[in-house]
């Protein structure tokens, strides 16, 4: 019923660019805010960015201010995840997820939300 697909992962030099996209389906998109979180190997998941339903506010992890920027387009249904100057520290799985608390500012915490893709393999080579 509620989906989540992300895209546009792969592989990409360091200082180079990538935009994830993030499509949900089966829930009223505009009224949930959004967030992207990544696992590295060895690693547990941690808060990327995040961005309230109207788009309103957003957050960041202190590791990508400045380099990411997070959006969304209602009428599409969509996140997107712009990721600039990508060093090998950001290679991961990231993942889309949605949270329906209809609250206009952002949670950084993933139990926190309701509904998860299925993520998006980025690779920094170094």
């Amino acid at each position: 019923q509620v989906q989540l697909v992300e895209s546009g992962g792969g592989l990409v030099q360091a200082g180079g660019s990538l935009r994830l996209s993030c499509a949900a389906s089966g829930l009223p998109f505009s009224s949930y805010s959004m967030g992207w979180f990544r696992q590295a190997p060895g690693k547990e998941r941690e808060f990327v960015a995040g961005i309230s339903y109207s788009a309103t506010n957003t957050a960041y992890a202190d590791s990508v201010k400045g380099r990411f920027t997070i959006s969304r387009d209602n009428a599409k249904n969509t996140m997107y995840l712009q990721m600039n100057s990508l060093k090998s520290e950001d290679t991961a799985v990231y993942y889309c997820a949605a949270d329906r608390g209809f609250i206009g500012w952002v949670k950084r915490s993933g139990v926190a939300y309701d509904y998860w893709g299925q993520g998006t393999q980025v690779t920094v080579s170094s």
